[in-house]
């Protein structure tokens, strides 16, 4: 009797045990299962679960690219014609030999400068002995402030050209002056171009029957930044105080 009680308690701990084992393993093949389903194993081709590689879109270099700036100073503006930023009227009257004694060019000479400091010369070159150093230059204006040249117009008696570029190659021909895909279009206006460096600018243009209102512009941009303070001085003053 003994025997048989001991034999059944035995087969029961065995089946209780088998039962835990049972639950075991099965545990550990839901965990195991779970671990290669997650999200943190998943296969790389699982959308967002690779690292991000951006790749950066290629760069058209040709529409990058922008013209360098000029990088001439005020005392390395060109001489146009010889005629350069600085000179006294002296100097320039000198290009043009004879020119002190034409009447309209004594008339300037004699008429004192402004309340700003400016005054000015014109210049037909073509009546001169000068005229083939000029050669196609039908008019210089010359403006000077405080008796020193800060802008000189060059007005041209032609040819045409087709395009402005054309014509500043011409213009920069022999001088330190940047080639004319670095100077800036006028916007609204495909006749001209401009050229801004380091205390002065240059300005071209091309118009008229025959290019017959071609002209070169060079100017001083510190001696009109001084001229505009000037006539702000002198309104204020001019103002009457309330």
């Amino acid at each position: 009797m003994k025997s048989s009680l001991l034999i059944k308690t035995r087969s029961r701990q065995v089946t209780i045990l088998s039962s835990i084992c049972l639950l075991i393993g099965i545990s550990f093949a839901c965990t195991a299962s779970k671990s290669a389903g997650s999200p943190a194993n998943a296969n790389s081709n699982t959308p967002g679960s690779q690292p991000s590689t951006l790749t950066t879109p290629a760069t058209d270099a040709t529409s990058q690219e922008k013209a360098p700036p000029c990088t001439l100073t005020r005392s390395g503006a060109p001489a146009l014609k010889g005629l350069k930023l600085g000179m006294t009227k002296e100097e320039v009257l000198a290009l043009f030999p004879g020119s002190k004694d034409n009447a309209e060019v004594k008339s300037s000479l004699d008429r004192p400068a402004n309340k700003t400091g400016t005054s000015d010369l014109l210049i037909r070159p073509a009546e001169y002995q000068s005229r083939e150093s000029f050669a196609g230059i039908k008019q210089v204006t010359a403006g000077f402030l405080d008796g020193k040249l800060y802008t000189l117009n060059l007005n041209y008696d032609g040819p045409e050209f087709p395009q402005v570029d054309k014509f500043v190659a011409r213009v920069v021909e022999g001088t330190n002056l940047p080639p004319a895909d670095q100077w800036e279009p006028y916007p609204g206006l495909d006749q001209m171009k401009s050229l801004k460096c380091n205390g002065f600018e240059v300005q071209a243009f091309i118009g008229g029957p025959g290019g017959s209102q071609n002209y070169v512009l060079l100017k001083d941009s510190e001696a009109e930044k001084l001229i505009k303070d000037r006539r702000a001085k002198a309104r204020a003053q001019a103002t009457p105080t309330p």
